[in-house]
């Protein structure tokens, strides 16, 4: 499959593979009268790619990442400790958007209150 052919069947972005190819993670792929061949191999590397990146992995670290996961056999502890840094940021992100929905809740409830009590006087 072809650059061009894995960018539209799996809806990846040219610039993401041009990069997995920059990166040298390309183990099997093989260049075919001028075109890069992805083979299944490849493409599940791509899918773990994607899912870095939509898990909000930055461009460095997964770089790092799949070089971990691709170059040295017992990289699992270090993977490990990426995901749980990458779990650590985004459960943080979760708690100051609940503290600010409960803002955004008690700001609504005061401008309710204040409707209420007009209608009464």
């Amino acid at each position: 499959m072809t650059i061009h052919e894995a960018s539209e069947r799996y809806n990846i972005p040219l610039d993401v593979l041009h990069e997995y190819e920059r990166w040298g993670l390309c183990g099997a792929v093989k260049k075919v009268m001028g075109a890069w061949q992805y083979d299944d191999t490849d493409l599940e590397r791509l899918s773990m790619i994607m899912t870095l990146h939509d898990i909000g992995f930055e461009t460095s670290e997964i770089e790092n990442y799949m070089k971990l996961l691709l170059e040295q056999e017992d990289s699992g502890d270090r993977r490990l400790h990426m995901l749980e840094q990458k779990r650590r940021t985004l459960l943080d992100d979760i708690h100051f958007r609940e503290k600010q929905i409960s803002k955004v809740d008690y700001l609504r409830y005061q401008i309710r209150n204040n409707e209420k009590n007009k209608n009464i006087i």
